[in-house]
C-alpha cells in the first residue's frame, strides 16, 4: 500500500521536519546555551560563569530541606574566591513548598538564610512546564545525571568548561564530605 500525502500536507511536513532538524543542530552543548531571569528579573547568561565550579540547586523556602540553605551559603562563602559559585533555582513543583513571589524568596532567604549567592526567578524544573536548562541538566548533559527531579534541593555539578559531572540528590547536604571532595577536585583542575 502507497502512502502518498496531499501537496500542502506534504509541505508542512517537510517545515516540521526541517525545524525539528534545525533544533537538533541547534541543541546546548554546555549550560552555557542558556539565559535565566535572575530573582530580579535580569536575564542572566549561564555564560557569566564561565571558568567557575558550579553548584546548581533547586531550592524551596518550607521544605524540610530548605536548612540546607545554610551549608550553602557557607560553602559559597568558603570556596568563591577560587572560582566556586552556587546558583539558586527556587521551584514551587514539589507539595507547594515554594509559594511566594520572587520578592518574597529573595527577602525569605536574605532574612532568614543570609543568602548572597546568586537566585534566579522562580521556574519549574520537572512536567510540561519544565524551564529548558532543567530539561538539558535532566535529559541531555550527561547520561550518569539524567532522570527526573525527585524533590527539592536535588544539586548538579558542574566543571569550569560547563559539564555537568555529578549530582546529588536532596538528602546529600552540600556540606557533606562527597559534596566537598568534588568540589575541590574540580577546584584543583
Amino acid at each position: 500500500m502507497k502512502f502518498l500525502l496531499k501537496p500542502k500536507t506534504r509541505a508542512y511536513f517537510l517545515l516540521g521536519l526541517t525545524l525539528t532538524m534545525a533544533g537538533t543542530l541547534f541543541a546546548a552543548s554546555s549550560i552555557y546555551d542558556f539565559t535565566l531571569p535572575s530573582i530580579d528579573g535580569k536575564p542572566t547568561p549561564m555564560a557569566s560563569f564561565k571558568g567557575k565550579v558550579i553548584l546548581m540547586v533547586n531550592v524551596a523556602s518550607q521544605c524540610g530541606y530548605t536548612p540546607q540553605y545554610t551549608a550553602l551559603e557557607a560553602i559559597y562563602e568558603k570556596y568563591k574566591d577560587r572560582g566556586f559559585v552556587v546558583l539558586g533555582f527556587p521551584a514551587n513543583n514539589f507539595g507547594q513548598q515554594e509559594p511566594g513571589t520572587n520578592a518574597e524568596i529573595k527577602t525569605f532567604c536574605s532574612a532568614k538564610y543570609n543568602v548572597t549567592f546568586p537566585m534566579f526567578a522562580k521556574i519549574s524544573v520537572l512536567g510540561r512546564d519544565q524551564n529548558s536548562m532543567y530539561a538539558y541538566l535532566t535529559r541531555e548533559a550527561n547520561p550518569s545525571v539524567a532522570g527526573y527531579i525527585q524533590w527539592n534541593f536535588t544539586k548538579f555539578l558542574v566543571d569550569r568548561a560547563g559539564h555537568v559531572v555529578q549530582r546529588f540528590e536532596s538528602a546529600v547536604t552540600p556540606d557533606s564530605p562527597q559534596v566537598i571532595g568534588a568540589i575541590e577536585k574540580l577546584l584543583k583542575q
